[in-house]
C-alpha cells in the first residue's frame, strides 16, 4: 500500500501535466498514470477511489491550464489575481471526469491483485469520460491524455485511425502495463511494447508532395501583443505590420506571379470590414478604405483570409450581437465569403448567465459589452483560385471530430487564433492540438497568430514551417496537399466508443476465462 495516497495523487496529477507541450515529458505522463491506477486499485472504498481520481485531476488540470491566468492580466474590469482562482475553480469541475473513470475501474477490480481486465476497464472508462468532458456544458477537451503521444510521430499517426479520445485510452493502457509490470506481471507490458514499436516503425509516412503548380500559402505573424489593446494602439499597429508582411516580394514564374493565399490572425483587423451598418458605427475607418488597404497588398491572383468582426443588428437597427469572423478578400477589395465562429468560449466571448453574473462584477475576457453570437458550425469556403478551405477559429480546433463540414470536405483548414494573452504554455499546447486535428482528418492546417506560434502543418501533423513565439515573420510555402479521408474522418468519434466497448468486452472475456 502506498503511504499518503491523497498527497501522492496530487503530486502525480501535477507531474502528469508535463507530458504535454511545452515540456512533452510523455514517459513521466505514463508513469503518473501507472501511479493513479495503483492508487485506485488500492483504494479501500469507492468513495476513496473517486477522491483519489479527483485529486489527481485537480492538480493535473490546474498545472496544465495555468496559462488561463495570463488572460486576466489584460482585463481592466477584473483583477489579475482572479485568474489564479479561475484556474482552480475550472479544475475543481474538470477533475470530476478522471474521478468517474477511476470510480468505474474500482468497481470492476479484483481486490486480491491487479490484473489486465482492471486496466482495460480503466482505459474504456477514461475514453468515455474524456469524450464527455469534450461535450458537456459546451465542452472543454483541452489536452486530452492522448496528446502525450504527439512527440512520438509514428505512434501519433494512429490517431488517423481511431481519434484522440481513443488515443487517450492507449495512454491509459500504457500506464496500466507499467503498473502491472511493477507487480511482476510482465506479459501485458511485452505485448504493449511490441505493438508500440510496430506503430513507431510502420506509421511514419512521408508527407504528400504539393501538386504540380500548387499556389503558395503565406502565413502572417505581426508580433503585436495583447498589451497594445490597452492603450488603443492595436488597430493601427496590427494593420501596419500585417500590410508590411503581406507586401514582401512575390515569387514570379514565367507564367506570371504565383497565386498566394495570404492569411492573417484572429481579430487582427480592428476595423469594420463590412458595409451596411448604421453610420455612427464607422468611427475608425470606412470599410471600403480598410478593404482597399488589404487589396493593395494582393497580386492579381492572390486572395486573403482576414480575421475580424461583424455586427448583427435587429430590425430597429439596435445592435444585438457581434461575430468572430473570417473574411475572404479578393484583389479588388471585394468580400468573397465570411465564416462566423460557432464554438464560442464561455466567459471569453460571452458571459453565461449574464443577468446573474454581471451584477456580481464579472465580465467576459474579450473587451466589449455585447456578447458574440455563434455561427452555424464547421463550414467550408470556396476561395477562388485555391479551392475549398475549411475554417476553425482559435479554440474551435481543439474539438476532435468537430472540425470539418462532413458534407463539404475541404482541401486545407485555416485556424486563425490569438494566443497573445496565454503565457508560455498556452500557445505550444494549442499548436499541438491543431497538429493532432491534422493527423485525424488527413488535412493540412494553416495556423496564424499575432505573437506565435504560427505554422504551416502538413496532413500528417508535422510542421513544415513556423514562426516562433515573439517573432514578426511571414512564412510561405507551396500549398500542402491533403490526404484521402482517414478512417477517423469517415466515422469520427464513433470509433472511440467502439474501442471502449471492445476493451470492456475483452476485460469481461478475460475474467471469465481465468476464473
Amino acid at each position: 500500500m502506498l503511504p499518503r495516497p491523497r498527497l501522492i495523487a496530487l503530486v502525480a496529477g501535477a507531474v502528469s501535466a508535463t507530458a504535454f507541450a511545452p515540456l512533452d515529458w510523455w514517459l513521466a505522463g505514463l508513469i503518473c498514470v501507472a501511479i493513479l491506477l495503483r492508487l485506485t486499485h488500492e483504494a479501500p472504498s469507492l468513495r476513496q477511489a473517486l477522491l483519489r481520481g479527483w485529486l489527481f485531476g485537480l492538480s493535473h488540470f490546474t498545472v496544465g491550464n495555468n496559462w488561463i491566468q495570463h488572460a486576466f492580466d489584460y482585463q481592466d474590469k477584473m483583477p489579475p489575481a482572479l485568474g489564479y482562482l479561475a484556474v482552480v475553480l475550472l479544475s475543481l469541475y474538470l477533475a470530476i471526469y478522471p474521478a468517474l473513470a477511476m470510480g468505474l475501474a474500482w468497481r470492476f477490480r479484483q481486490a486480491r491483485k491487479p490484473d489486465l481486465p482492471f486496466v482495460l476497464i480503466a482505459a474504456a472508462a477514461w475514453i468515455v469520460t474524456e469524450y464527455l468532458r469534450g461535450v458537456i456544458f459546451t465542452g472543454y477537451p483541452w489536452n486530452p491524455l492522448g496528446m502525450m503521444w504527439l512527440p512520438l510521430p509514428g505512434i501519433a499517426q494512429v490517431a488517423a485511425w481511431i481519434g484522440t479520445y481513443a488515443m487517450s485510452g492507449l495512454a491509459m493502457l500504457g500506464g496500466g502495463t507499467l503498473y502491472l509490470a511493477s507487480m511482476r506481471n510482465w506479459r501485458p507490458l511485452a505485448g504493449y511494447a511490441v505493438a508500440a514499436l510496430a506503430a513507431a516503425l510502420m506509421l511514419h509516412p512521408e508527407a504528400p508532395a504539393p501538386r504540380a503548380g500548387a499556389p503558395l500559402v503565406r502565413v502572417l505573424q505581426p508580433n503585436i501583443g495583447q498589451e497594445a489593446t490597452l492603450d488603443g494602439s492595436y488597430a493601427k499597429k496590427a494593420m501596419d505590420a500585417l500590410v508590411r508582411l503581406s507586401n514582401d516580394k512575390q515569387t514570379i514564374l514565367p507564367g506570371g506571379p504565383v497565386p498566394r493565399l495570404i492569411v492573417w490572425p484572429e481579430g487582427s483587423v480592428d476595423y469594420w470590414i463590412e458595409q451596411g451598418y448604421p453610420a455612427e458605427w464607422y468611427g475608425k475607418a470606412d470599410p471600403r478604405t480598410v478593404r482597399q488597404m488589404i487589396a493593395l497588398t494582393l497580386g492579381p491572383k492572390d486572395m486573403a483570409l482576414i480575421g475580424g468582426n461583424a455586427l448583427l443588428f435587429g430590425g430597429d437597427k439596435t445592435l444585438d450581437a457581434a461575430t468572430n469572423s473570417v473574411f475572404a478578400i479578393d484583389p479588388m477589395g471585394g468580400i468573397r465569403g465570411r465564416y462566423d465562429k460557432a464554438h464560442l468560449v464561455p466567459y471569453g466571448e460571452y458571459l453565461p448567465m449574464r443577468t446573474l453574473l454581471q451584477p456580481l462584477g464579472l465580465s467576459r475576457l474579450v473587451a466589449g459589452e455585447i456578447d458574440f453570437a455563434p455561427g452555424p458550425g464547421p463550414r467550408t469556403l470556396d476561395v477562388p483560385g485555391f479551392g475549398k478551405v475549411g475554417m476553425q477559429i482559435c479554440y474551435e480546433i481543439i474539438f476532435s471530430g468537430q472540425t470539418v463540414d462532413p458534407g463539404n470536405r475541404p482541401a486545407i483548414l485555416f485556424n486563425p487564433s490569438n494566443d497573445a494573452w496565454f503565457g508560455a504554455w498556452g500557445p505550444p499546447q494549442h499548436l499541438a492540438q491543431a497538429r493532432m486535428r491534422a493527423i485525424e482528418e488527413g488535412l493540412p492546417i494553416l495556423r496564424s497568430t499575432p505573437t506565435g506560434i504560427s505554422a504551416i502543418i502538413d496532413a500528417h501533423g508535422r510542421i513544415a514551417a513556423a514562426a516562433g513565439m515573439g517573432e514578426a515573420k511571414a512564412i510561405e510555402a507551396p500549398m500542402p496537399a491533403a490526404l484521402p479521408p482517414t478512417l477517423f474522418a469517415r466515422f469520427g468519434n464513433l470509433l472511440a466508443f467502439l474501442i471502449a466497448g471492445g476493451l470492456l468486452i475483452a476485460a469481461i472475456a478475460i475474467r471469465r476465462v481465468t476464473r
